[in-house]
């Protein structure tokens, strides 16, 4: 096993190395839930990765989101580049779930479109952890739905080594029940080749490399890795494993024994809405089923697989499906789970169940689904947080539940920059956006940022548009706005391309802009959940990362969550004003690197213009492809998704010529 090594010049600092200490004694004493505390700034990612290099223990960190899990990702690829990085979130840039509304007789057809790049990187998340010890794998809510069982896929696999003996016919059709297909023409992932005694492999998990085979009748002579692009060879091999390009793929017998549960279910589901007189929803289902038996008897695959995921896993009634996390366990050693945010993720993980249900039991009622497709779920929040897993819970407002399971909670008050939580002024919330205008003109003038939260979508841009039209640069920011947008938008903020973000509950956890000086809460004395202690708590502390960071609550009166977390802000302030006395620090404002900006070359004037791709020659096309495939995949490794979408979209068109 490669060792977990933290890479970064900077050691422990303030309290870190108190908590890093206690977290990593209870986890190694094996208590099962522990708490790191740590405020805003103080850098409890960094604490995080101490704590994974202390334990060496395989970790999978999960989050709510999928802005903050590449936020983490980056972070930690930065802190371990000798080790194992994975990335697992959902692999649909849209979806669309299948529903049934039965008041309206309306059936929602299941849409999505899959990003590959994102694809790539959870198959590489899954095959990683049957194969290395040194995981550290960053992934959203995704991770707690069903996926194929780790033993079947670690067993339809296929092991190379040179010098053995294969029938190449054998290894081809062995490929094509892995999922894979041959594509002569152009060679991309999850594809094979052949010409004469060379197979070419490009494993779907793979990035850049593909797998070269060299035969001498039926031995294997020789076995390589070769750059795609280029095909330049990059390394020779004396073994490889080659894993399926989908987590429910299964062996052709275990495929055997699924399709007779399905008919069996199907005969029983069928007699029972005969039974029932159920005759338009005995039609619909019978139609439906029968037609995936006959894609799974051919293909090995149907839309929608993921529904029969009880019957292919073998599973009984109401077992706790396969997810992310029991690829974790197969590696029979112990490991951490990270929740980051944990305030706001456990609660996310406890509703997914009851949400997903309600859906399909809609779909299984009107013979839309077999019954077993109750059981293609998330986990149940039990089923979660009684894992194997030595859990770790991460948060500047940990709620009841994880202090109260937690055998230690260590306290991460001291940011080493010396930075202090922010000054709060209660100011009179009639004319708030007039005063709050006022402020906002002030911080500007310095050259700084402002973030303002407010109640409501409407209110958020309603205000924005006022203060356009009075000449402050403003943009507004909430739930309709998608993860992209939202990333661009911050890091226009950052840049100075305008100066006051507007936000309802988006102005809260792992947002870090420490250019903004000023947190306006407007009607803060409105109790609710977006007016509740631990959001007041987390909108304050988007403040903690500028020397001048100032809160300002516009309010009538003081309500009971203003003033916890005025309590609570004033109380670390004080400890954080203690600490840069003793130690005779001078607050600096957070430095965080702003990445560059990701340029790829414009193709609109050449792949737009049909008359000439046509009369280009068809090598030519292919090297313009090969270019486009790069760009794609520089721009998925930087996470800039929008962009290789974008290329994607325009390989595909190239290829239809």
């Amino acid at each position: 096993m490669t060792p977990f090594k933290v890479n970064t010049p900077y050691t422990p600092a303030g309290d870190q190395p108190e908590a890093i200490e206690q977290l990593t004694a209870s986890i190694v004493a094996g208590n099962k839930y522990n708490t790191l505390l740590g405020v805003t700034g103080s850098g409890k990612t960094y604490t995080m990765a101490k704590i994974i290099e202390a334990t060496q223990m395989p970790t999978l960190i999960m989050t709510h989101n999928k802005t903050l899990a590449a936020q983490l990702y980056s972070e930690f690829r930065g802190f371990f580049p000798d080790n194992h990085v994975e990335y697992f979130i959902s692999y649909y840039d849209y979806y669309q779930p299948e529903a049934y509304i039965p008041r309206q007789d309306l059936f929602i057809e299941k849409d999505s479109s899959i990003n590959s790049e994102l694809e790539r990187m959870r198959l590489s998340t899954t095959a990683s952890l049957l194969t290395f010890d040194d995981i550290i794998c960053v992934a959203s809510v995704s991770a707690n739905y069903g996926l194929g069982s780790p033993v079947e896929y670690k067993k339809n696999v296929q092991k190379l080594e040179v010098g053995q003996e294969y029938s190449q016919r054998e290894l081809l059709h062995k490929l094509v029940d892995m999922g894979y297909k041959r594509n002569d023409k152009f060679f991309d992932r999850a594809d094979f080749r052949v010409n004469g005694d060379v197979v070419d492999i490009f494993p779907a998990y793979f990035e850049e490399e593909f797998i070269r085979i060299e035969f001498f009748g039926d031995e294997l002579e020789s076995l390589t890795k070769h750059e795609y692009l280029t095909n330049k060879k990059t390394e020779s091999l004396t073994d490889a494993i080659v894993y399926s390009v989908n987590p429910f793929v299964v062996s052709q017998d275990r495929l055997a024994i699924a399709i007779k549960s399905i008919e069996d279910e199907l005969g029983e589901r069928l007699a029972e809405l005969h039974e029932q007189n159920k005759l338009v929803e005995y039609q619909r289902l019978k139609q439906r089923v029968e037609f995936d038996l006959e894609m799974l008897e051919s293909t090995g695959m149907c839309k929608g697989i993921e529904n029969y995921a009880r019957l292919l896993t073998d599973k009984k009634e109401g077992d706790t499906p396969y997810s992310l996390i029991d690829y974790f366990e197969s590696m029979n050693r112990p490991y951490l789970l990270i929740v980051d945010e944990s305030h706001v993720s456990l609660s996310q993980f406890r509703g997914m169940h009851a949400a997903d249900r309600s859906r399909k039991t809609v779909l299984v009622d009107y013979g839309f689904r077999l019954p077993s497709a109750l059981d293609n779920r998330p986990l149940k929040f039990d089923e979660y947080i009684n894992k194997k897993a030595s859990f770790l819970f991460v948060s500047a407002t940990p709620q009841d539940l994880e202090l109260e399971m937690s055998s230690v909670i260590a306290r991460q008050i001291i940011r080493p920059t010396g930075l202090l939580d922010p000054e709060i002024e209660i100011v009179d919330s009639e004319f708030q956006v007039e005063k709050l205008f006022d402020e906002i003109k002030k911080v500007t003038a310095k050259n700084e940022r402002v973030l303002v939260t407010v109640l409501t979508k409407k209110m958020a841009e309603e205000l924005a548009s006022y203060y356009s039209d009075l000449g402050i640069r403003v943009k507004y920011m909430h739930s309709e706005i998608d993860a992209i947008e939202r990333n661009q938008t911050i890091r226009q903020l950052r840049l100075g391309k305008f100066d006051v973000l507007i936000g309802i509950n988006l102005l809260r956890e792992g947002l870090d802009i420490p250019e903004a000086s000023l947190v306006a809460i407007l009607d803060a004395d409105k109790e609710g959940f977006l007016r509740s202690k631990t959001s007041l708590v987390q909108t304050m502390g988007r403040a903690a990362r500028n020397v001048n960071g100032r809160v300002l609550l516009f309010a009538k009166r003081i309500t009971d969550s203003m003033k916890f977390a005025i309590d609570t802000t004033n109380e670390r302030r004080k400890i954080q004003e203690t600490h840069n006395k003793k130690h005779g620090i001078i607050p600096k404002t957070t430095i965080r690197r702003l990445d560059e900006d990701l340029k790829v070359e414009e193709y609109g004037d050449i792949y737009l213009k049909a008359d000439r791709l046509n009369k280009m020659p068809a090598s030519e096309r292919q090297k313009m492809v090969l270019e486009l495939n790069k760009q794609m995949k520089k721009a998925s490794k930087d996470l800039n998704f929008e962009e290789a979408i974008r290329i994607r979209d325009e390989i595909e068109k190239i290829k239809k010529l």
